[in-house]
């Protein structure tokens, strides 16, 4: 059996328990630098690790750069504007609600591709797509916030972080379908100098789009960027190694069969928030995180 197979698996679920310290980092680091600043240190402090991996495969293959056509280009820079919305919302997600719950509302993004199909592509909606969208939504239903003045469930449509983890996660559903496109628009010689290049240049373009923006609306969190160097570097070295193994999976492997393993990405989730947040979470909490995670595997499953 040829390796690469399978390859892919043990990629997603070191891409989800990488993403996981992310986040952690990002969020301990979003009260100092802002949202935007939290959102770039992943990508700035990151890409001198990305181009090492480049550099490293690249020797060690003997292979050469590949060429970019104009769709990688495109597909790049849309992948690059939906995961940078995609985590600056998610980060706001986290901040308004539970660190697991944030991303848990995130994770609304394959029912999301889903509805994308319908709308963009104009795929058919099957039976179980209808059951798996309906445990999603019962899902959001239970992580739900009480109301502080009668103890009853908010609607997810008037909770704040309910509308960002959305949002998050139809950025990150643009992305996902961005990087995968882009991988095989590039048709690199090798798959993993291929995923390299594409994470590079994703992450360059990320950099671009947060530095000119913060150096026109917040030039002083750049100074905060510096102070904060040491858990930036962290989460910046957590999320180079998120970002190759996700961009090398998806070489290998239809975006939907990834996503839906990364799923595992909110057991971490659960676990660190209990451990490093310590964020109690309720039964019914913990019940709405099951179906969502059933619902979004149901729905990519049927992909």
């Amino acid at each position: 059996m040829n390796p690469l197979t399978w390859l892919w698996i043990p990629l997603t679920i070191g891409a989800a328990f990488a993403q996981t310290l992310r986040n952690a980092a990002q969020r301990h680091l979003t009260g100092e630098l802002g949202m935007l600043g939290a959102t770039l240190i992943r990508f700035l402090y990151g890409v001198p690790f990305v181009a090492l991996w480049l550099g490293i495969v690249r020797y060690v293959t003997a292979s050469p750069l590949p060429a970019p056509s104009f769709a990688f280009v495109a597909w790049i820079l849309v992948a690059a504007l939906g995961q940078t919305a995609g985590t600056a919302l998610l980060l706001r997600a986290m901040t308004e609600r539970n660190f697991a719950i944030g991303l848990v509302y995130s994770k609304i993004e394959i029912v999301q591709v889903a509805l994308f199909s319908v709308i963009v592509l104009g795929d058919p909606l099957s039976l179980l797509t209808c059951v798996a969208i309906a445990l999603a939504t019962l899902g959001v239903v239970l992580l739900s916030p009480r109301l502080p003045e009668t103890g009853k469930l908010s609607r997810p449509w008037t909770d704040r972080a309910a509308w960002f983890g959305f949002a998050s996660g139809a950025g990150f559903a643009i992305s996902v379908v961005g990087y995968r496109s882009a991988s095989l628009a590039l048709q690199a010689e090798n798959p993993f100098v291929g995923a390299a290049y594409a994470s590079l240049s994703g992450q360059k373009g990320k950099i671009l789009l947060l530095v000119g923006w913060l150096a026109l609306r917040n030039r002083a969190v750049f100074r905060a960027l510096a102070r904060e160097w040491r858990l930036s570097l962290f989460a910046g070295f957590a999320g180079a190694l998120a970002s190759l193994a996700m961009v090398t999976a998806l070489t290998f492997e239809p975006a939907a069969h990834v996503r839906t393993l990364s799923l595992i990405e909110v057991l971490f989730t659960y676990a660190i928030s209990l451990r490093i947040f310590r964020q109690a979470i309720s039964r019914r909490e913990l019940a709405g995180i099951v179906l969502v995670v059933l619902g979004v595997g149901l729905i990519a499953a049927t992909s």
